[in-house]
């Protein structure tokens, strides 16, 4: 098997204006920085060294990965086709991309996302950038994201503008791998759209009846309308009595909110239970995805010789290896 090379790129990721035969100078800069990219990606990605990352570093074929050879079950590029799109809230779209077999699910695993690629209007290089399915992953045909518009946000411009029957690039990208009951508790702390990958892995653990991991959930949002998944959540709630618990922090909340009003410190993660003095396990898995200030605030940073600053989580006396990012 010939080794992996990151610059082979797939004809189908070039401008589809432009011949493959007369690529231009700017086509073969994008197409090594896409290729470089990626492969980054997957490197750091992989680092946890995982069987599926060790099968896709190596660019093992797709029939070599359980479940199969599905659309999205091992490295490539892939044009998916835009079928609908749903707008949310004030910023959240849902887009609703077909799979090449209408018959077979994706084939990806449990928190893994996809890397969207593309041009933006008619940048020189391309704009990468992760989001993380939110239907069942099991579902036949179709794989959805939920994308938030950020001001000046070149990909969720870009994502926002696309109309059914556009196409956009895609490489599957796997996560953290998780283990059914490996944990007894995971607490999930999320920011923002950094729900997506808690909710895949939410709906994952509680749908499988081997898996009998207990979650917490704290979500922090700017405003109530910004809980988009709230019903898809309160149902797993209700349906998995004891298994899930959500809390929700809001920043501007309506005068009619539920919800508490604030950000996620640690008054409210000691009130939510995600305290590892406060609990008889010591196997919580703490996952973390928001917002750059919220993960450093929670995760704290890194100094010379020890000049770092403990965060949030490590005042609450868990340890590094206990905290994952996303």
């Amino acid at each position: 098997m010939p080794p992996y090379n990151p610059f082979k790129i797939n004809p189908n990721f070039l401008r589809p204006t432009l011949k493959a035969s007369v690529m231009s100078t700017q086509v073969a800069v994008a197409a090594g920085v896409a290729g470089l990219g990626i492969y980054a990606f997957y490197l750091r990605r992989n680092a946890s060294g995982s069987a599926t990352g060790a099968a896709l570093a190596t660019n093992m074929d797709a029939s070599d990965l359980k479940p199969g050879k599905l659309p999205l079950s091992g490295f490539g590029f892939h044009s998916l086709r835009l079928h609908s799109t749903e707008l949310i809230n004030h910023n959240t779209k849902k887009l609703r991309f077909e799979l090449p077999d209408p018959s077979q699910p994706s084939g990806m695993g449990l928190t893994s996302a996809l890397l969207t690629i593309s041009f933006p209007k008619g940048r020189w290089l391309p704009v990468l950038r992760p989001y993380t399915p939110t239907n069942d992953l099991n579902e036949p045909g179709f794989v959805e994201l939920m994308v938030k518009l950020y001001p000046g946000g070149k990909q969720s411009t870009h994502l926002h503008s696309l109309q059914p029957g556009d196409t956009l690039t895609v490489a599957p990208i796997p996560e953290l791998k998780w283990t059914p009951n490996k944990h007894p508790h995971v607490a999930m702390i999320a920011g923002g759209a950094g729900i997506t990958p808690m909710y895949q892995l939410v709906r994952g653990i509680l749908t499988n009846p081997a898996d009998n991991t207990r979650i917490t959930l704290v979500w922090g949002v700017n405003t109530d309308e910004d809980i988009f998944l709230r019903d898809q959540l309160a149902e797993l709630e209700q349906n998995y009595p004891g298994r899930l618990k959500t809390v929700y922090v809001v920043a501007q909340p309506s005068a009619q909110s539920p919800h508490q009003k604030g950000f996620v410190t640690r008054q409210v993660l000691e009130q939510a239970g995600i305290s590892a003095a406060a609990e008889k396990s010591k196997g919580t898995k703490v996952l973390v995805c928001g917002p750059p200030a919220m993960e450093k605030a929670l995760k704290g940073t890194k100094g010379w010789v020890g000049g770092g600053k403990k965060g949030v989580l490590q005042e609450l006396g868990y340890t590094l290896d206990q905290i994952y990012s996303f």
